[in-house]
C-alpha cells in the first residue's frame, strides 16, 4: 500500500488507495481529514465531500449511520437513505462503501473473484460485539470465500486510555485488546482486536499504518474531542 501521490504537490481525494484483482477489480481507499464526511459538517459540506469521492471512485458512495452495534445491511445501486447499521455489504458494481472514523478502526473486505465487497466501523462497542465478523459472515451468504481485509488507521494501543475494569470487560471478550498506554495506564488496542477477528475468520490482512491520535493526517476524538472530524475508508467494485 502506498501513497497515490505527493500531498504537498497534488491533494488526492484519496490518500492511501489499493487494486485487488480478479475476475472483478476491487479498489480500496481512505480519505484524510480534508473531506468534511462527519455528522457535524453542514448538509451542503459533506454533499460536497461525497461528490468528490464519487468523481474520485466512479462509484456512488454508501454511507450509513453509524450506531456502535454489529448490524449489517446489505446495499445495492437502488439504495436510498443511509441505513443504520456498522456494516455495509455489496456485490454489484459502481456502489462505493464508506465507513467513517475518528479513531475506530475501519475496516474494508473483499473478495475480487466473488465480487463482494464489505466495510465495518469498529468502535470499541463494535469491537465487542463482534461487527467485524458479522460483516464477514453477511459476505459470504453472498458467495464471497477468499477475502482480503485492509484495516485502516485508528487509535493505537499504546494511547488508547481507559479504566480498569473497561479494559477487562473487553478483554474478556477480544483477549487480544487488552493493552497498556505508553505511560503506564489501562489501554485497549482496537485494531489487534480487529485483526485476531479477520484472522480467525479466514481473512488474508492488510494495514494501514497511522495511529489517528498521533498523526494529524487523521481526524482524531481522543486528540480534538469535539471538534474532530470524520474520514472514511471506501471499497468499491469498479468492474
Amino acid at each position: 500500500m502506498g501513497r497515490v501521490t505527493d500531498p504537498l504537490l497534488v491533494e488526492p481525494v484519496l490518500v492511501e488507495r489499493d487494486l485487488l484483482p480478479g475476475r472483478h477489480t476491487v479498489e480500496i481507499g481512505f480519505t484524510d481529514r480534508r473531506l468534511a464526511l462527519g455528522d457535524a459538517a453542514g448538509d451542503a459540506e459533506r454533499a460536497a465531500a461525497l461528490r468528490e469521492l464519487a468523481d474520485a471512485t466512479g462509484a456512488r458512495p454508501q454511507v450509513m449511520r453509524q450506531v456502535h452495534g454489529r448490524t449489517v445491511r446489505r446495499v445495492g445501486a437502488a439504495a436510498a437513505d443511509p441505513p443504520e447499521a456498522d456494516g455495509l455489504v455489496t456485490d454489484e458494481p459502481g456502489v462505493a462503501l464508506l465507513t467513517r472514523a475518528a479513531d475506530c478502526v475501519p475496516v474494508l473486505l473483499a473478495d475480487a473473484e466473488a465480487g463482494v465487497v464489505g466495510a465495518a466501523h469498529a468502535g470499541r462497542p463494535g469491537v465487542a460485539a463482534g461487527v467485524v465478523p458479522a460483516v464477514v459472515a453477511e459476505m459470504r451468504e453472498l458467495g464471497a470465500e477468499t477475502l482480503t481485509a485492509w484495516v485502516g488507521p485508528h487509535v493505537c494501543g499504546g494511547c488508547y486510555e481507559v479504566p480498569a475494569p473497561l479494559r477487562d470487560e473487553v478483554a474478556a471478550l477480544v483477549p487480544e485488546t487488552w493493552a497498556t498506554t505508553t505511560w503506564g495506564t489501562p489501554a485497549l488496542d482496537l485494531g489487534a482486536g480487529v485483526r485476531a477477528q479477520l484472522v480467525a475468520a479466514g481473512c488474508a490482512v492488510r494495514v494501514v499504518v497511522g495511529c489517528t491520535r498521533e498523526d494529524a493526517r487523521w481526524p482524531s476524538y481522543r486528540r480534538d474531542g469535539g471538534a474532530a472530524g470524520r474520514f472514511a475508508g471506501v471499497v468499491w467494485r469498479s468492474r
